[in-house]
């Protein structure tokens, strides 16, 4: 029996997703530690303890893994040049909100995920 990519996902994510996968995505999108943990909801204190420890909670874990789907849908989506930066910028669309901000609660990823359908199907730029 084969496990798939979402199973494979889930695990990790259960286990709970090594601090280096935050500095990984921290560094593609160049952004702040700060602004990072803001976005998936965890103070800076929480950070520097993870960072310690090398690993996150599962829940810290799955808040992390939705950006980390997010930066991955954005380079489908714009290329791996535009994405950080589309991601990182200010919106009108969202309030003056750059995407990441927007994407710290599961209904603010989803409203990113649809805008990024709409750009890939050329609806909006």
């Amino acid at each position: 029996m084969t496990i798939s990519m979402s199973e494979r996902a889930i695990n990790a994510v259960k286990q709970g997703l090594p601090y280096a996968e935050f500095e990984d995505l921290r560094g593609r999108l160049g952004v702040s530690a700060t602004a990072l943990a803001a976005a998936i909801s965890i103070s800076e204190r929480t950070l520097a303890r993870r960072k310690k420890e090398g690993r996150f909670k599962p829940d810290e874990s799955d808040r992390l893994h939705r950006i980390v789907r997010l930066y991955r849908r954005a380079v489908e989506v714009l290329g791996e040049d535009a994405a950080a930066e589309w991601l990182t910028t200010p919106k009108r669309f969202l309030g003056g909100k750059t995407p990441l901000e927007f994407a710290d609660t599961e209904i603010g990823a989803y409203e990113i995920d649809q805008a990024l359908g709409r750009l890939e199907h050329g609806v909006f730029a």
